[in-house]
């Protein structure tokens, strides 16, 4: 799965690797611990084929949804079934789009505790997290527009702490994911472990208010017992 990630790269950076229309642009600050029902960035596709860069909240609320608290419980979409569970088929067929991160935590469990892992490209480089979007009116009238992530099986690095992982899409899929048309589930697929690198980070990232590059740094190394 894919409960936390990172977003520190300049804006700059992103629109360039993503294409976007840089008419409009969202005042992005870096986020290292960007949790469920924050607001984070994700690209879609305009009708006229622009792409452009948005802040939607984490956890899609599906527009049949009479409660907005069902976001807090989908904020991951299994790639196998997304084309037909309920929450997410709709936006399937028509509300795709690119989740923006450059690296995603997971846990491992040792003993009773769970140990953190920082989790990306093995270059530091940007990635796109394959995703979906739905927009939502609240009882008020109110349009509250939301994403989620897919997830797909682990590949052999991330395997050993986690039985899923985010799609993370090469950029000469971004387009054809963004297609609604486009029904090839090829690039649904695990990104090659070779394309990775994880190491351990501070168990500050457990605390979902820490959000800062503390975060990220290598937890003190235990003493030797001789």
């Amino acid at each position: 799965m894919c409960g936390r990630y990172t977003i520190t790269s300049p804006l700059q950076a992103i629109l360039d690797m993503f294409a976007v229309d840089p008419v409009e642009r969202p005042n992005l600050q870096p986020r290292y611990n960007v949790a469920p029902t924050q607001a984070a960035p994700v690209v879609r596709r305009a009708e006229d084929g622009t792409r452009t860069l948005s802040l939607l909240r984490w956890g899609l609320i599906p527009h049949w949804a009479k409660d907005a608290k069902i976001g807090a419980r989908m904020i991951n979409a299994r790639c196998e079934t997304v084309s037909t569970t309920s929450a997410f088929r709709d936006s399937y067929r028509r509300r795709r789009c690119l989740v923006v991160a450059d690296g995603f935590f997971e846990w491992q469990r040792e003993g009773r505790t769970r140990r953190p892992f920082l989790i990306g490209r093995a270059d530091g480089g940007l990635m796109a997290f394959a995703g979906l979007w739905s927009r939502w009116r609240d009882p008020q009238g109110a349009d509250l527009a939301t994403f989620t992530i897919l997830t797909t099986e682990a590949n052999s690095l991330m395997a050993p702490i986690h039985d899923r992982m985010p799609v993370i899409l090469r950029p000469e899929a971004h387009e054809a994911w963004l297609d609604p048309a486009s029904d090839d589930h090829a690039v649904l697929r695990p990104i090659e472990a070779s394309e990775m690198a994880m190491r351990p980070v501070s168990d500050r990232v457990n605390n979902y208010r820490n959000d800062d590059p503390d975060i990220l740094a290598s937890p003190p190394r235990q003493p030797t017992l001789l």
